[in-house]
């Protein structure tokens, strides 16, 4: 819960239009006398992308400023965004404390006075997800994805600004910044609920127990016994199940809702969300889904067979991936490009689509921003136009 001094984040409104771009609510009667099961468990409610509007209980107090490490170029931008957020906006600033170790930072004595007044955190230390209000990231996509992995459960909004290389999820840019994050927290903006995959991995631990006497004396070398470790991750991108160093195909059973629906022979799968569908996923071969669409896209990587095609399943569904019993090696499996570790046989990794989102700012509205980045960053069916045929050439 949130503390009283803090306004909760946010909510959203519905407005009216004329037609829904998910389509109609299906009837569900058919005919005379049958009729649809209700499900008071159903955990999936689809809305329309044009009623996500983003607004404050109360006014935001606090704000989290992620700025990409390492990056020289990111240094005046960051020093000005808090500098207004903190002196102009009043409000407070946090920041990751690895950001302000930076030499540029920590030796900029004018800047020192402002350091002063921020909170700051350290990852996989400090929780900070019920004191953040709203959140700003300077850099590229990747500034959103580690965003989003330092919320395990409610995300705040994000504003998002391409200060990087690519900018697929990021919007916003830098040279309006003030009006930008003044119509942010004045509530005047769209948001895109950016679904994310729940992602459990379950490693079986065998350890070689020595059998020991009363004495202390060891009498045999023991049998092996096994113990459970359970990991959980919310992703906003993909879950990528990989061959690892290993030079032989990875071989991997894939099940879906406890059915063995295939065995993947190839480099590796990717599971993704309809956000991550645009990257790995869209390298591999699949298809590039709005992020509106409730899915998970399953796309192997380098399969060793002609006729595995990338699918699309529902949102709802739990996916669980294991090493095959024949496998002949481990495989490996990361997290948005994070977390990596080994998959031995015994392990297996749960997915389903997660209940928290993130709920992405937009610069115009949800379907305007998808379309502008598939043009501007992967030049989305960009081609020379065909010449115009004229009469004279018609006669040819």
């Amino acid at each position: 819960e949130r503390c009283d001094t803090n306004p909760i984040v946010f909510v959203i409104l519905s407005f009216r239009r004329n037609q829904s771009l998910h389509g109609p609510s299906p009837v569900t009667t058919f005919g005379p006398k049958a009729c649809m099961l209700q499900n008071p468990h159903a955990v999936m409610h689809i809305q329309d992308p044009a009623s996500q509007r983003l607004t404050w209980n109360k006014p935001p107090k606090s704000v989290l400023v992620i700025k990409k490490i390492r990056d020289a170029s990111l240094l005046e931008p960051f020093k000005e965004l808090c500098m207004f957020l903190t002196e102009v906006k009043n409000l407070i600033v946090y920041v990751e404390k690895k950001v302000l170790e930076d030499p540029a930072i920590s030796g900029d004595e004018n800047f020192g006075a402002i350091t002063k007044k921020f909170c700051t955190f350290r990852e996989d230390l400090d929780d900070i997800s019920n004191r953040v209000d709203f959140i700003i990231c300077l850099g590229g996509d990747g500034t959103l994805l580690y965003a989003s992995s330092l919320f395990q459960e409610s995300v705040p909004p994000v504003m998002a600004f391409h200060l990087g290389s690519l900018g697929f999820l990021t919007p916003f840019k830098f040279d309006t910044y003030q009006s930008q994050v003044t119509q942010i927290i004045e509530g005047n903006a769209a948001i895109v609920l950016r679904s994310r995959l729940r992602v459990r991995v379950l490693k079986e631990n065998w350890e070689k127990k020595a059998r020991v006497d009363e004495k202390g004396i060891i009498l045999t070398n023991g049998d092996n016994e096994s113990s459970r470790k359970a990991m959980q991750y919310q992703v906003l991108n993909e879950v990528v199940v990989d061959r690892g160093p290993s030079s032989y195909l990875s071989n991997v059973d894939l099940f879906l809702d406890g059915h063995l629906i295939t065995t993947v022979q190839g480099d590796g799968v990717i599971v993704s969300t309809p956000t991550g569908s645009t990257a790995y996923a869209v390298a591999a071969g699949a298809s590039m889904i709005h992020p509106n669409v409730p899915a998970i896209m399953i796309t192997p990587i380098c399969p060793h067979s002609l006729s595995f095609r990338p699918i699309v399943v529902p949102a709802g569904v739990e996916l669980k991936i294991m090493l095959s019993r024949d496998a002949r090696n481990t495989a490996w499996v990361s997290f948005d490009g994070r977390k990596r570790q080994e998959i031995c046989h015994g392990d297996s990794i749960t997915i389903t689509t997660s209940c928290f989102p993130v709920p992405s700012i937009c610069f115009r509205d949800p379907v305007n921003d998808w379309f502008e980045s598939l043009a501007q960053c992967l030049h989305w069916n960009v081609r020379k136009k065909q010449n115009y045929l004229s009469s004279e050439d018609e006669e040819f």
